[in-house]
């Protein structure tokens, strides 16, 4: 019998994936970054410094920066103006790969077809023996890739496939919702979003998304309305990182209108100024961020009853002015660490503000809101004491986190 025991204790360790034992990427801070890094040359101090006074804290090389020397100096600038670097070198074997204290990982593949899995499930392992604790970072295509891309049937199952085989530490996507009079892509940005929240509850993995910043193709130029829609959008559903697409304009045919954060000449487009407005908030509302676990997430349409949609989450009631717009809101449910209750309200109009009228479970002494200059919580505030009830302001496509107290 003896024997026998130690014969199956000696099978227990190979049934047991060598990645399960290796030391994984951990996300300590929130992650606010974009796609197109600027050119690595001689104003490479001054580039980088714009990047943190824009309020980014996550550069994805792969564009500019791409030789030993200017990875180095890269890597050096990330971490004199608190940037975190998502390094790209293909051609570098994993034991050679550079690092330092504001390397978060690699930047391994983006939107890779599920025939490409069994060799970046290799690529990641091989990187976590090498690099233990630092992420092989791998972004996915959106939901409305074709199958031929997906190489899958369906997202979901492409999805469901990166996850089992590859086991990343974090999943990424990009998807452009349209946001035309004829052509409103924002429900299809949702759904797309639902399946990261899904994948990324199931294995306890944070997820970050793209999302569209400058004109091209059929997507029109996004307003800051828009900008904020979209992110607060994807904190709604939890994500744990939201990234620009793209911060420097890229030369190719695709984008002659230009129209990123940064254009080819160097100049500050209106994006910069909302994207430092925006991720000032972001690093504001980080901290608690990342200690939030999402329960569900709720949208209130203009024809619904909205006590009925949001029946069993912290808000009891929204109720509008008779001379306000209809209600059109969507609502993430949140628990803390620490087992308070969290919900982020976003107004889901991008054209104009919303004031309504909210009437939370707990008592409004009770009600703490994060600040978004301080990250601090404070309680929340009547902004319209005349009127009856707590009035809620939210400029356009903006959302505002608030904390209740436990059930318990």
């Amino acid at each position: 019998m003896l024997s026998l025991i130690l014969a199956v204790s000696a099978l227990v360790p190979s049934q047991v994936p060598t990645s399960k034992v290796m030391p994984r990427f951990i996300q300590e801070h929130f992650a606010i970054g974009f796609w197109v890094e600027p050119p690595a040359d001689a104003r490479m101090v001054e580039r980088y410094k714009e990047i943190a006074d824009a309020n980014f804290t996550l550069v994805i090389g792969g564009f500019h920066a791409r030789e030993p020397k200017t990875i180095k100096k890269q890597l050096a600038l990330c971490r004199k103006f608190n940037l975190g670097l998502l390094i790209h070198c293909p051609d570098t074997k994993p034991e050679n790969l550079p690092a330092g204290p504001a390397c978060w990982g690699y930047a391994l593949r983006d939107e890779p077809n599920a025939s490409d899995f069994p060799a970046l499930r290799a690529q990641v392992d091989a990187l976590r023996a090498a690099r233990p604790g630092k992420l092989g970072y791998i972004n996915l295509f959106p939901d409305y890739a074709s199958d031929k891309q997906l190489g899958t049937p369906t997202y979901e199952e492409h999805v469901a496939r990166f996850v089992q085989e590859v086991e990343p530490d974090v999943l990424s996507m990009d998807h452009y919702p349209l946001f035309k009079p004829n052509a409103d892509g924002r429900d299809a940005y949702r759904a797309n979003l639902e399946v990261m929240r899904k994948y990324s509850l199931q294995n306890g993995i944070p997820f970050w998304n793209f999302f569209n910043t400058m004109p091209f193709g059929p997507h029109t130029d996004p307003t800051e309305g828009q900008l904020r829609w979209q992110i607060y959008t994807s904190l709604a559903y939890g994500a744990k990182g939201v990234l620009y697409f793209c911060y420097y304009t890229p030369l190719s045919p695709e984008f002659p209108k230009g129209g990123a954060i940064i254009t080819r000449d160097d100049r500050r487009t209106r994006h910069w100024y909302q994207a430092q407005r925006i991720n000032g908030e972001l690093k504001c509302l980080g901290p608690t961020l990342m200690q939030l676990t999402s329960l569900g997430v709720y949208r209130v349409r203009p024809d619904d009853d909205p006590a009925a949609v949001l029946a069993g989450t912290p808000i009891k009631n929204l109720v509008r002015a008779d001379y306000d717009p209809p209600c059109d809101y969507l609502a993430g449910v949140f628990q803390h660490a620490d087992g308070r209750r969290v919900v982020l309200l976003n107004n889901y109009q991008f054209a104009y503000t919303a004031w309504p009228t909210v009437e939370f479970d707990a008592d409004a002494s009770q009600v703490l809101e994060v600040n978004k200059e301080s990250g601090k919580l404070m309680p929340v505030v009547d902004d319209s004491p005349d009127l009856e009830g707590l009035q809620i302001s939210l400029d356009a496509g903006d959302g505002r986190l608030f904390v209740l107290p436990s059930n318990q």
